[in-house]
């Protein structure tokens, strides 16, 4: 099962890191503890509306593309686990737009089940 906040972490730390930016600047930036900033980019702190709207200032992004980015691993995520649900004894086709990092934690998941 995917959780909305490691999946809104995980983006996170995509966006900052493709900027090349540091927690330590981006927390300063925003205004966020920087301990809790890297709680949430590791998915272990649900974070409100008010500090993700601060990050996203601070990494230069709209909140609407965050938001958009997290649907579409969520959906991407949610589509892995129908398929195997609904197509238990077939090979489960994955598309290659689904990121990597959900591909294996959807094995891993799978393996665990078995």
């Amino acid at each position: 099962m995917a959780l909305v906040r490691q999946e809104i972490g995980d983006v996170l730390r995509v966006l900052r890191q493709q900027k090349g930016r540091t927690l330590r600047q981006i927390s300063s930036r925003a205004s966020v503890a920087l301990g809790y900033l890297s709680e949430v980019e590791r998915g272990q702190k649900e974070v409100s509306s008010e500090i993700l709207a601060s990050v996203a200032y601070a990494l230069d992004v709209p909140v609407s593309k965050i938001m958009r980015l997290v649907a579409e691993r969520l959906e991407a995520v949610e589509s892995i686990h129908l398929a195997h649900t609904n197509f238990a004894d077939e090979t489960v086709f994955i598309p290659d737009t689904v990121p990597a990092d959900l591909v294996s934690s959807f094995d891993s998941e799978l393996a665990g089940s078995l």
